[in-house]
């Protein structure tokens, strides 16, 4: 089984999760968060005066899948959240040891 961890744009969540509904990813969780990365914030005025926003808002979305769907679930995410511009985000996967569901008790890849 695979976690995978996407940093995507906030205006992006509704067509990643379309798109992940359509290759039949049963579920994910996702969170509002801020962070910057090569795009160091940005400068925006207000009021005639300029400041500095270092902290960018984005979405952290989390989905388990089996270790057959990570692939197709990555390049998903990756097709549905390109704008080609910087600040699109990033996706990580890592291994994940076990899953339970709470309410029957399942493991494994059962409870996803």
């Amino acid at each position: 089984m695979k976690m995978v961890i996407a940093v995507i744009k906030p205006h992006k969540l509704e067509p990643v999760r379309e798109a992940l509904a359509a290759i039949g990813v049963a579920g994910l969780t996702a969170n509002e968060v801020k962070g910057f990365g090569r795009q160091k914030g940005q400068t925006e005025i207000y009021r005639g005066a300029e400041y500095s926003v270092n902290m960018l808002p984005k979405v952290r979305l989390e989905i388990a899948v089996t270790d057959d769907l990570a692939p197709r679930v990555v390049e998903t995410i990756r097709l549905a959240a390109n704008t080609e511009t910087i600040g699109d985000g990033k996706i990580f996967v890592l291994d994940l040891g076990d899953a339970v569901r709470i309410r029957t008790g399942e493991t494994g890849e059962h409870a996803l």
